[in-house]
């Protein structure tokens, strides 16, 4: 097995450059524990960008990919696929929803979502119903149509024209929302809390006025739950917290517990407006994703991670807004179960740098927030030890 530094080089001279230089290479994970190349351990505050939420190879979706494995792993979306029927349905008991689409990304999910409002829109409405309202600081994927209703310029820079027909307003903010809503309106798409815009939960009063404008007009109502979705915030979706629900639904991230998988779930009357040929996907739905999701799924609603998740989430909150009260450094702390951010006032990546000399990984969102998202099986005392040592940080700052 090459190290670190080795494998850094060879990274360097075969892949695309896109990620930027990456000095550390993980090759186990178990729980909510990694393993660089180097021998050196880690608590994972990360969890593949709020990805393996059951925690690293769980034995359960292990074994429920294996088994499929040796079964079917591919066949065609020519013929109906059990594992990926059975997962529609868990997903459409457990929602709002009567139809689910599965794709590879939450990309994808979006792009299929847009798709879906701009067909039920021209088909409603009329012809020059094809435009959306997205939030400033969203972020929704990188393929055209997702980057299109990303409300981030460093994204979108290089590849205009982009999707045109998007109007982009102050999350959170009522009026704004009106003044860009138009009978040319289609679709709105939203996250319910915004990930890599800062860790920033929508207020209740904001969405259920869009909801309710939404349900007045024959609008599609989008949320985007790729990343604040499958228990993150402590419910299966962010949604619920708000007294609301959506026409339509992005998931991905945690539904295959690691392995790519994308959702797009909708009420009938617009899941309808795909017909045979509209949209589809080679390896969507592929059976051994759905076998994995399958066992993610049930891990979730029937193995007490959700509820772990909202305890463990309140605790780790509670510690860092503690922390924030004795701490210039910090002028907030934001989210919702294991979806936390640590404003600071300065730039977060050194902070993120320094958690992982100390055996701790975390990401960062916009500039200045410090994201914390582990696996939901995280311990007390990781939790412990996560605080103590950026309240060291902060300190030597």
């Amino acid at each position: 097995m090459m190290t670190n530094k080795q494998m850094a080089e060879a990274s360097k001279k075969y892949l695309f450059n896109n990620y930027g230089e990456r000095d550390m290479a993980l090759v186990r994970g178990q729980g909510a524990r990694v393993w660089d190349a180097d021998g050196n351990e880690y608590i994972d505050m990360l969890a593949g960008i709020a990805v393996c939420n059951v925690g690293h190879c769980h034995p359960k979706v292990v074994e429920a990919a294996q088994r499929q494995l040796t079964q079917l792993i591919h066949v065609s979306n020519l013929f109906n696929i059990e594992p990926q029927i059975q997962l529609a349905q868990r997903l459409v008991d457990n929602s709002f929803a009567d139809k689910v689409f599965f794709c590879n990304s939450g990309a994808e999910a979006v792009e299929g979502a847009l798709k879906l409002a701009r067909r039920y829109g021209t088909s409603q409405r009329g012809s020059e119903c094809v435009e959306f309202i997205a939030a400033e600081n969203s972020f929704h994927g990188r393929t055209f149509g997702a980057i299109s209703a990303t409300g981030q310029e460093k994204y979108r820079k290089g590849f205009e024209p982009l999707l045109p027909g998007v109007r982009f307003v102050p999350f959170n903010e009522i009026k704004a929302f009106d003044d860009a809503f138009s009978e040319r309106t289609c679709g709105v798409i939203l996250e319910p809390i915004q990930g890599e815009g800062g860790v920033m939960p929508a207020c209740r009063e904001y969405l259920q006025h869009v909801r309710s404008r939404c349900s007045e007009t024959n609008t599609v109502l989008i949320f985007d739950e790729i990343q604040c979705g499958m228990g993150r915030t402590g419910r299966l979706f962010a949604h619920e917290h708000y007294g609301i629900e959506p026409d339509v639904m992005t998931l991905a991230k945690a539904l295959g517990g690691g392995l790519p998988v994308g959702a797009l779930l909708a009420r009938d009357r617009f899941a309808d407006v795909l017909g045979p040929g509209t949209h589809a996907s080679t390896f969507g739905g592929n059976p051994v994703v759905m076998a994995a999701a399958l066992a993610v799924l049930e891990l979730l609603i029937e193995g007490g991670l959700l509820e772990r998740c909202a305890q463990l989430g309140a605790y780790f909150k509670d510690r860092l807004s503690q922390l924030a009260e004795h701490s210039p450094k910090v002028k907030e702390v934001r989210g919702a179960g294991l979806m936390l951010g640590v404003v600071l006032d300065s730039p977060a990546k050194p902070v993120m740098m320094a958690l992982r000399e100390k055996g701790i990984l975390c990401a960062t969102a916009l500039d200045t927030v410090v994201r914390f998202v582990p696996p939901f099986v995280i311990e007390k005392a990781d939790i412990d030890r996560t605080v103590d040592a950026l309240g060291s940080i902060l300190k030597s700052l």
